[in-house]
């Protein structure tokens, strides 16, 4: 099992069902924030649907392709932070993520994806972690660039939401550039 503790206030756990009324809490009560970047937010309307997602990320971890982690802060559920796809064979992948509204501009998101980088290349031993985000996510976009991603390009229309396409900004960090 996945636990890591960021710090006094940020500690992450790999989802398991008993968070899936606190996870669905979570995107009920900011919707509307989260439907602006996420396309499946309105295909989460019940807990059920949470613990659906839950179900998924176990078995994504029990056959070695990435895991999620619930992100806590000060014990309370925060949001997730995710491993998608890794490719054993080219040694990458690509991290996801999302926080409740409540806890935006506390420096959490970052606290957590330092802590993923750092465990897919201490850990994992891969050479190339990839955030990929909309091109006018901007909260987003200033993660990757935080933590020192290097901006590799654009896919154009690259995600369907909702009613448009966005584009995606490709950002990646190799292991050699890792300096944490």
């Amino acid at each position: 099992m996945f636990r890591h503790v960021v710090d006094e206030d940020v500690e992450l756990r790999l989802l398991d069902n008993n968070h899936a009324i606190a996870m669905f809490e979570s995107i009920n009560s900011c919707r509307y924030y989260l439907r602006e970047w996420l396309p499946w937010v309105d295909g989460t309307q019940t807990i059920e649907d949470a613990i659906g997602f839950i179900e998924m990320t176990k078995k994504q971890f029990a056959s070695n392709e990435g895991f999620q982690a619930g992100i806590w802060y000060k014990g309370e559920f925060a949001g997730v932070i995710g491993y998608y796809g890794i490719n054993w064979f080219n040694r990458s992948v690509n991290i996801g993520y999302w926080l409740d509204k409540r806890y935006v501009g506390r420096g959490i998101m970052t606290k957590a994806c330092r802590a993923f980088i750092d465990h897919a290349f201490n850990v994992y031993n891969l050479n190339r972690v990839e955030i990929r985000c909309a091109e006018k996510n901007y909260k987003s976009r200033a993660i990757a660039e935080r933590l020192g991603f290097t901006k590799e390009g654009i896919i154009r229309e690259a995600e369907w939401l909702y009613s448009h396409y966005v584009n995606h900004i490709v950002y990646g960090m190799l292991a050699s550039e890792w300096e944490e």
